[in-house]
């Protein structure tokens, strides 16, 4: 005979055709309950995953880790500073930057940028632009020629093409930002497509040229900084800012984008907390289904006790029913959950574009798509849970059954 029996038992009940169509429904509602959060755990665990992902390689790889300011004036013997920057521990990479802050003007219609004057090799270490600029490079930027490269929706707002000119409003040095701007043209040499809100905002343009438009020199205002730790952006910025000789305003991604990281995981903690006791409560479904097999089986179990069966077998045998129910729900779940979790962008993208509307507005959010990234480790996670919860749920109405004794159930039956 199949071993143990009370898996066999166990089996056997939850294959028998039901007298009581009530039952029947209850299993089929705590199956459909565990597969629905199973799979909308995953889903949600995916999600998150690739807004991390998208953080990391969008934001994290353009925005530069820290940042240096300089407090006072500029400073005009940079490259030791550099060196000293690029010896300090955590520090992977160094980038001068000369900032402007000033209106792009072409026509009619002005918008705000936030321009970097850069070096192109050196920025290239500290931010993976590349990427991102639909076939240009950062070599286009050229000293002495004025080249700028924008964010896509600063050229959608400008009505821009490469190569096309732009003016360039910035307040005339040392005046405070008071007095006529001053009108500077500029050619438009590359596009840089994000697809989120710093397409807004980010431009750059070469060194030199910032500096001249500063009048300051060969001198810089800052620098940008690539560390190894992203989440310790914060103290090593801080720590090499601490043995310069010249003064400067320390910031990082955190200040800037920090705020996006805590939201993620904050939304994933809900996202469990809410899904786990959905699944909760679907798993304690099994209760009443259990409650119910076991008044439906008394004369079964009454039965089995007359003819030598113990306490535990009884028990054994619906903790197994019990357990075939969740674990069908679990792998319709965790299947459906696998399948969604990779197609859930491009699902996603095709509900947009049936109905019209846009889930993460681009002016709002740093992405203008849902991103996905499947874990097995969430799949793992998500099911074990679930798999514990089943369990508990089966115990209590498993531990009932195995106290009755032949006696009552037979008078009963």
């Amino acid at each position: 005979m199949f071993r143990p029996l009370s898996v066999f038992w166990g089996w056997r009940f939850s294959r028998a055709k039901r007298r009581n169509r009530f039952i029947s429904f209850i299993s089929v509602a705590s199956i459909a309950g565990i597969a629905i959060g199973v799979s909308a755990l995953i889903l949600g665990l995916s999600a998150m995953n690739g807004f991390e992902r998208e953080l990391e390689n969008r934001i994290l790889s353009v925005l530069p880790h820290g940042q240096l300011t300089t407090v006072k004036e500029p400073v005009a013997n940079w490259q030791p500073m550099a060196a000293q920057l690029q010896g300090s521990p955590g520090i992977v990479a160094v980038s001068p930057v000369v900032p402007l802050e000033g209106l792009l003007s072409r026509g009619a219609k002005l918008k705000a940028v936030q321009l970097q004057g850069i070096v192109p090799s050196d920025e290239a270490k500290v931010s993976t632009l590349a990427p991102y600029l639909d076939g240009a490079s950062l070599d286009l930027l050229r000293p002495g020629e004025r080249g700028l490269i924008l964010g896509k929706a600063i050229t959608d707002q400008l009505g821009l093409t490469v190569g096309d000119s732009v003016s360039l409003l910035l307040p005339a040095p040392g005046s405070e930002g008071f007095g006529s701007p001053k009108r500077h043209r500029f050619t438009l040499v590359g596009i840089l497509s994000l697809g989120g809100q710093l397409d807004s905002v980010l431009g750059y343009t070469h060194l030199q040229d910032a500096q001249e438009l500063m009048e300051i020199g060969d001198a810089v205002l800052g620098f940008h900084l690539r560390v190894d730790e992203v989440l310790a952006a914060d103290r090593l910025t801080m720590h090499a800012a601490m043995g310069m000789p010249v003064a400067f305003y320390v910031s990082s991604w955190m200040e800037s984008q920090g705020n996006i990281y805590h939201d993620i995981q904050l939304v994933r903690t809900l996202m469990i907390v809410v899904l786990l006791l959905v699944m909760a409560v679907a798993s304690f479904n099994i209760v009443s289904t259990l409650v119910m097999a076991v008044n439906e089986k008394k004369s079964d179990i009454a039965i089995l006790k007359t003819m030598g069966a113990g306490p535990w077998q009884i028990r054994g045998a619906f903790v197994v029913q019990g357990m075939l129910n969740g674990i069908t729900g679990v792998l319709i779940g965790g299947l459906l959950g696998l399948l969604l979790a990779t197609k859930l962008s491009a699902l996603v993208a095709a509900i947009e574009d049936v109905t019209g509307h846009r889930f993460l507005n681009p002016d709002i959010y740093f992405i203008d798509f849902i991103p996905t990234e499947f874990h097995w480790a969430d799949l793992w996670l998500v099911t074990g849970s679930a798999l514990t919860l089943i369990f508990l749920a089966t115990i209590y109405p498993a531990w009932r059954a195995g106290q009755l004794l032949p006696r009552q159930l037979l008078g009963e039956a």
